[in-house]
């Protein structure tokens, strides 16, 4: 008899907890784009097969890949610690005790970071780390994410949440979920300049603003929106100077980071396909709700995925690198140098590149 009653009180008590539980987020409804997925300019190939991997020596997560003037590589990863690499192996430089992201060389030779944890930081070829910003307009930089440098040091970049910060959420990786769910456009463009020291505000109302790349000319930026799959123009310069326009949207995965490689191209990176269930529900607050309620390991997640894509000053796709294996997978960006692709990643041991000269025999075109 107990039993009987025991079972609709357990049903009850669990349909309550679904529908009413406290959650952090608070959704706001929208429309997600119809997802074409991998078609046309997208569709599905293994060109990413051929990459070859580079241990990190015990580290992971080398979300970015930058190079100086004299050739060395750096990346940095999920303990704080920022690598360098000059010949063939990846070892320890300097570790920032928070979880740098996006990085930049200066024209003095220093390294810009976004640290999600600390904010804008420099440090110096000794290794001397200055905090440059860690708040605008009175409010706190809680998730800075990426960034680029224009030739007179001004730096510009993102911070991808003012509510959900990547510190107080347990990471980069919880807290971009957390702010993805809710879509509420807690993202925003910032401005550092070097002689001031002050930090503006020049776009907000992103959701989960992330990558940025400024064009050759420093006409414009680029931003990546990840919410709202899409990537942004911002302009600098022109009649259109404080607009944005779209440059591609409906993207078939999260665009990450984006930065500016050869030939007026400009590389991003989709770590994950989009996730089905979260464009069907995209326009129900409850049912949001209810996935932030459900136990972490059966709520939409990153999809392991290889997918790093180049595009022109237009928008247009030139190419399309793909490994659907995820065999490297959560590629979050590129970094194209004379003879290759350094291949960046949000969660792997080590760092991929791909000769461009077997690229160009792979796909029979003259790109990249």
């Amino acid at each position: 008899m107990k039993m009987k009653f025991a079972i609709p009180s357990l049903l009850i008590m669990l349909i309550a907890y679904l529908a009413f539980w406290p959650v952090s987020v608070e959704p706001i409804a929208w429309s997600a784009p119809k997802n074409l997925g991998f078609t046309g300019s997208f569709k599905s190939n293994q060109l990413l097969d051929h990459i070859e991997l580079t241990s990190l020596a015990g580290h992971e997560g080398p979300e970015a890949i930058v190079m100086d003037q004299q050739g060395t590589l750096f990346t940095a990863t999920h303990d704080g610690w920022i690598l360098k690499n000059n010949g063939d192996s990846w070892t320890e430089w300097v570790n920032t005790e928070g979880r740098p992201l996006g990085l930049a060389i200066d024209k003095d030779g220093s390294l810009v970071a976004a640290d999600a944890f600390r904010g804008l930081l420099r440090i110096t070829q000794d290794k001397h780390i200055t905090l440059l910003s860690d708040s605008v307009n009175s409010t706190r930089i809680r998730y800075a994410n990426d960034l680029d440098i224009a030739a007179d040091g001004t730096v510009y970049f993102t911070d991808s949440s003012t509510k959900f910060g990547a510190k107080e959420n347990g990471g980069t990786y919880p807290a971009s979920l957390l702010d993805l769910n809710e879509h509420g456009g807690h993202g925003r463009l910032l401005k550092y300049d070097p002689v001031s020291g002050k930090t503006n505000l020049l776009l907000d109302q992103l959701n989960f603003a992330n990558g940025v790349a400024l064009d050759p000319q420093e006409n414009f930026l680029l931003v990546n929106e990840t919410g709202s799959y899409r990537v942004l123009k911002f302009w600098l310069k022109g009649d259109k100077e404080g607009k944005t326009d779209v440059l591609i949207d409906n993207l078939p995965g999260f665009p990450d980071n984006i930065s500016t490689g050869h030939n007026g191209r400009f590389w991003l990176g989709l770590p994950s396909p989009r996730s089905s269930v979260l464009d069907k529900i995209s326009a129900s607050v409850a049912l949001r709700k209810v996935i932030q309620r459900l136990p972490a390991f059966v709520r939409p997640k990153a999809i392991p995925y290889g997918h790093v894509v180049a595009l022109d000053k237009d928008g247009n796709v030139l190419l399309s690198l793909q490994d659907p294996d995820g065999a490297y997978p959560i590629t979050t960006g590129v970094l194209e140098t004379s003879d290759k692709l350094y291949i960046s990643s949000l969660v792997f041991d080590s760092v991929g590149h791909l000769e461009k000269s077997n690229i160009q025999s792979l796909t029979k075109t003259k790109q990249p």
